[in-house]
């Protein structure tokens, strides 16, 4: 606890702040603390839910449910670091600083992965009515189209986990190696916890490097976000677009029909609002430590809660809003359902042959019901 309460006297410092006030700042980190594990904690078992689900179900191959699953399992990743991070607040020992230092550069890899999956599932519902569209009107292969757009899902895949590696890997190095770790009262909590401090035993060259590499991840962090942000409105502005034109084709707009573009208007603002909610105050919080304004001890406040109970919840948020809402999930749990009363020979025979023929049905391109 001496190293805690050093690290939280030289924030308090750090923010202008009397160390009189030290107590009251090791009581919010506790209460933080516990917030944060709380979320966490919930946003494994929601992501784990999905993971879990699909592999029990074998949906992990199914084109509409893949990138839900990469999804899933990136919040998933940055669950358990995160959940790793909060368990070692507190602790003491020798390399603490570095393992919480490390700790926060590969959750920023995980969050980051995380952004360009969402992406990639907004892409997908996107791309599968494009799909739909081309095949009514060009007349074309289904299988052709669909062989080229799992060649091209896979690419994106491998983007979305590598990406986000590589534009960390320079942080790696230059807070290992010139021992930047040193330079944050890093208190293992979330993201954007550690304020840079200069180091008076470190020369102008380690300042220099260690204060490029911080602004070199803040930077990254909100420019992936606002690209994020960007590509779900245009993303989802296009789908429903698209969808009304699939539905023209089609020649026939019922009550089914409009209820479906309802329901598109709906996500266009639930998707962003929801992505949106989870990473405002961690964006916020990046932008004011950037401008660095003084005496602001509150504002700071205000902002950790939120962003422990907002960035920690994203893999619940994303479980409900992205997963157990989507339609190939609830198709199966009905299903899963009426399987209760199928246990003759003769039934389970039945059952199959209808199963395939739905399966057919909702792997059909020109079915007009979008995956959203």
């Amino acid at each position: 606890m001496e190293h805690l309460s050093m690290e939280l006297g030289r924030s308090s410092w750090a923010w202008g702040i009397s160390s009189s006030t030290e107590e009251d700042w090791t009581k919010f980190y506790m209460a933080l603390r516990w917030i944060e594990f709380s979320m966490v904690v919930l946003s494994i078992v929601g992501s784990g839910s999905i993971i879990g689900y699909a592999a029990l179900q074998q949906l992990v191959r199914h084109p509409q449910i893949r990138p839900l699953f990469y999804l899933s399992l990136s919040d998933l990743m940055l669950g358990v670091c995160w959940l790793t991070g909060v368990l070692f607040y507190g602790e003491s020992f020798s390399t603490q600083s570095i393992a919480c230092y490390n700790l926060q550069v590969i959750g920023q890899v995980f969050y980051i992965s995380s952004f360009c999956y969402t992406l990639n599932y907004t892409w997908c519902l996107y791309r599968d009515l494009r799909t739909r569209i081309h095949v009514m009107v060009n007349d074309t292969s289904c299988l052709q189209l669909t062989e080229s757009s799992v060649r091209l899902s896979r690419i994106v895949i491998i983007l979305s986990s590598l990406i986000p590696l590589l534009l960390m890997v320079p942080v790696f190095f230059v807070g290992n190696g010139y021992a930047c770790y040193n330079n944050h009262t890093s208190s293992c909590l979330l993201l954007h916890t550690g304020k840079l401090e200069l180091n008076s035993s470190y020369n102008e060259v380690h300042h220099s490097a260690c204060h490029v590499a911080y602004l070199y991840r803040t930077i990254i962090f909100l420019i992936t976000f606002c690209f994020t942000l960007l590509g779900l409105v245009i993303l989802l502005i296009k789908t429903r677009i698209l969808y009304k034109k699939l539905v023209t084709l089609t020649g026939f707009l019922g009550d089914q029909q409009w209820a479906n573009i309802s329901m598109i208007e709906r996500r266009v603002l639930l998707y962003p609002t929801a992505f949106l909610f989870c990473w405002g105050p961690a964006t916020i919080l990046a932008v004011v430590k950037l401008l660095n304004p003084m005496n602001v001890a509150s504002l700071y406040v205000v902002l950790y809660v939120l962003q422990a109970f907002t960035a920690a919840s994203q893999g619940l948020l994303n479980c409900i809003v992205y997963g157990w809402t989507e339609r190939m999930l609830r198709y199966m749990r009905q299903k899963a359902r009426r399987d209760v009363d199928t246990q003759t020979p003769l039934l389970r025979s039945q059952k199959r042959s209808y199963s395939s023929m739905q399966n057919a049905n909702v792997m059909n391109p020109l079915t007009i019901s979008p995956t959203l």
